[in-house]
């Protein structure tokens, strides 16, 4: 068992070590200066351009007026209570009709 550990922790540390060399040479790079690169355009207030329908072939349908909400979309009737669902459920299977014969293989 400290065989296998002091296996398992060399090849830990000496995986740690290469990476670390790896990292060592890219640190020793010349130093580069940032540039951020420049917008040569600058915000301006400008008249608004021509509309264009972005839509082909296509008609602009207008309405004037508002339509009351209960004229476009009905009522919705509010679901039943489930204990009632229930309760009717249990008396239909109560008066449904039952099999008079059994057939048993």
């Amino acid at each position: 068992m400290k065989i296998l550990f002091s296996v398992v922790l060399g090849v830990f540390f000496g995986t740690a070590a290469f990476a670390q060399s790896l990292s060592g040479s890219a640190a020793n790079a010349p130093a580069q200066m940032l540039t951020m690169s420049g917008n040569p355009q600058r915000a301006a207030q400008t008249g608004m351009a021509q509309s264009r329908d972005l839509l082909e072939r296509s008609g602009t349908t207008w309405a004037h007026g508002e339509l009351p909400l209960w004229e476009v979309m009905p009522e919705k009737t509010p679901d039943p209570p489930l204990g009632d669902v229930a309760r009717a459920l249990r008396k239909e299977h109560a008066t449904a009709k039952k099999a008079t014969k059994v057939w048993r293989n």
